[in-house]
């Protein structure tokens, strides 16, 4: 049986990366915890302050079952931070929309992510863009279309 090798340098990069991700969610979870909220909670509060989704589409997003989502927007609506609205497109369908409250809450929280900030802050606009760049090469179309 042939085994895959790879080499010294993709192995350090995708170390790297799995620090960066290790890192970020850690912080993530605490900066959630400072408002009260779960990781998963924060996770679906700042996607819905970009903008209203339907329940399928987030447990997509975020990768998780849609009943899970359900869970999760069930919490967020007892606290005043999201809404179930009709889908103006479709009447029969909700979709989840973050209050003022929960936009506020979620703009508070990702300004207290400050742990990239830094480092991030040391690279020169061109570094950060071919960064930005290559890591959006890396991810690709998030739905696969």
């Amino acid at each position: 049986m042939a085994t895959s090798r790879t080499d010294p340098l993709t192995s350090e990069v995708v170390d790297l990366i799995g620090s960066v991700v290790a890192r970020y969610h850690a912080e993530y979870d605490r900066a959630a915890a400072a408002h009260s909220l779960t990781g998963a909670q924060a996770r679906l509060l700042a996607l819905l302050a970009l903008e209203p989704l339907p329940m399928r589409r987030i447990a997509r997003t975020l990768r998780c079952e849609p009943s899970n989502v359900t869970g999760i927007v069930d919490r967020l609506e007892a606290r005043g931070l999201v809404e179930r609205r009709p889908d103006p497109a479709d009447r029969r369908v909700k979709v989840a929309a973050a209050t003022p409250e929960g936009t506020r809450t979620a703009r508070r929280l990702r300004a207290s992510l400050g742990f990239a900030k830094e480092p991030l802050a040391e690279l020169s606009q061109a570094e950060r863009t071919t960064l930005r760049d290559l890591l959006q090469r890396m991810v690709g179309d998030p739905d696969g279309s």
